[in-house]
């Protein structure tokens, strides 16, 4: 990336000797990494390249930074969300093949699950790129969600079959993610529940015991919508 400030002719050039893996691999240093090296995928096809370099740490935030033909599209587009779909599919297969989803009882993982503490660079090249807005901080190419959709699936499915020990640990961290949004979701139910019980009412169907004896209680187990 090359600078040039014609005011004061002050030249300065910004090179990742890496790439972009080098471009994670800074984003990362003052965290944990997961796995020593970020994953690292691309592929070219019908004038297409594209490049993605990702890798989890112990953090809780994500971090996407997202370019179309070198230009920093801050506010995502196609290829974006082509990558996170992707991302979602293959680690949902892997940790369902591994059943490693069986200590979540039934919760289904979503995708701020998955990308809890990962930072990822998508770097796309295309022949006609079309941008929304003036800042040209969007790609609106709609064929390269399903390009880039199949790419990162055919490539992350392969990397997690070889590297077992990496997509353990990536699994691991999604399991835990999990977990605390099913926790604050069932805390903030609890909450909204105990507030509807000072108000005197429940919503819909539902009603506690008044009771507090016992012997004139009684519990009924039903099914259906009875």
């Amino acid at each position: 990336l090359f600078r040039s400030d014609a005011r004061s002719g002050k030249n300065h050039e910004f090179q990742y000797e890496g790439g972009i893996v080098s471009f994670v691999e800074f984003l990362t240093q003052r965290k944990t990494p997961l796995h020593p090296k970020p994953i690292y995928i691309t592929s070219e096809k019908d004038s297409v390249i594209i490049e993605i370099a990702l890798q989890w740490t112990d953090g809780y935030s994500e971090q996407i930074f997202s370019f179309a033909n070198n230009i920093n599209t801050h506010d995502g587009g196609t290829h974006v969300t082509g990558f996170k779909s992707a991302l979602t599919r293959s680690l949902n297969a892997y940790m369902n093949k591994a059943n490693l989803l069986k200590d979540l009882k039934g919760e289904n993982l979503e995708g701020e699950d998955i990308r809890e503490g990962m930072t990822a660079v998508i770097s796309v090249k295309l022949p006609s790129p079309q941008f929304e807005g003036q800042t040209k901080g969007k790609l609106g190419n709609s064929e390269m969600e399903g390009v880039v959709k199949s790419m990162v699936s055919e490539r992350l499915n392969s990397y997690f079959e070889e590297n077992p020990g990496v997509a353990k640990k990536i699994a691991g961290k999604i399991i835990e993610a999990a977990r605390a949004r099913v926790a604050a979701r069932n805390a903030r139910n609890l909450v909204r529940r105990k507030s509807a019980l000072e108000v005197g009412s429940l919503p819909g169907k539902l009603a506690d015991c008044q009771e507090k004896d016992p012997k004139f209680s009684e519990l009924y187990l039903v099914e259906g919508d009875s």
